[in-house]
């Protein structure tokens, strides 16, 4: 294991000279034990980053994966925070209950240097609290929310988690990780996100194909 962690950090130490470019996905997994049917009311949660930004790409990814079938609602609508102002739990917990939302995507904007959720080779396991939502907010959102954790720069990675609710903690349906990103463009980059991860959640079938 040892040897696998320093030869993966060799590889990503020789990533890093590479030239930054845009978003693009290294990693999409999906639930394999996870039977249910299609969505109706879906929540959009950005965790962390500027108001602003979180708003703009909480209302981008809303559009982008609503469908006749099925809508989806940025949680700013029913929520407003701050920034580096977290959501209380049982808030959260009351507004799945109360909108009757039966599925969450949350993103959140990471540090390549302080995550490792892909190694080359070997079957991507999710860490154990991603399993329900609730578990995965209540470990992250302490961390995200702590002073000095964000840092102004220019590269970014972003994960994307899409969780069904009819669980009581909620229940992983797919997990995808960005790859490091040029973000100096914060309106580009939020553009070029919600294509790509509307596009997985459709090839995936967890979404329905738009229609043209």
């Amino acid at each position: 294991m040892r040897k696998k962690s320093a030869l993966f950090a060799a590889i990503l130490g020789g990533l890093a000279l590479c030239a930054i470019g845009a978003p693009k996905l290294e990693l999409s997994w999906k639930n394999p034990n996870y039977t249910g049917g299609t969505f109706k009311n879906i929540l959009v949660l950005a965790l962390n980053g500027k108001a602003a930004n979180r708003a703009e790409f909480e209302d981008e990814l809303a559009a982008s994966i609503s469908r006749p079938t099925g809508k989806a609602a940025p949680s700013y609508e029913f929520m407003p925070r701050p920034d580096a102002t977290p959501i209380d739990m049982k808030d959260l917990r009351e507004l799945v209950k109360e909108q009757k939302f039966d599925a969450i995507v949350v993103t959140r904007l990471t540090k390549r240097d302080t995550k490792t959720t892909y190694v080359p080779g070997e079957v991507y396991t999710p860490f154990p609290y991603y399993g329900t939502f609730y578990g995965y907010y209540g470990a992250l959102y302490p961390v995200i929310y702590s002073p000095g954790y964000m840092e102004t720069e220019k590269e970014a990675q972003v994960e994307v988690n899409f969780y069904a609710t009819a669980k009581a903690d909620g229940e992983l349906v797919w997990t995808g990780t960005t790859n490091t990103f040029d973000a100096g463009s914060a309106m580009r980059v939020i553009k070029d996100l919600v294509k790509i991860v509307t596009k997985q959640l459709e090839t995936e079938n967890i979404i329905e194909r738009e229609r043209k």
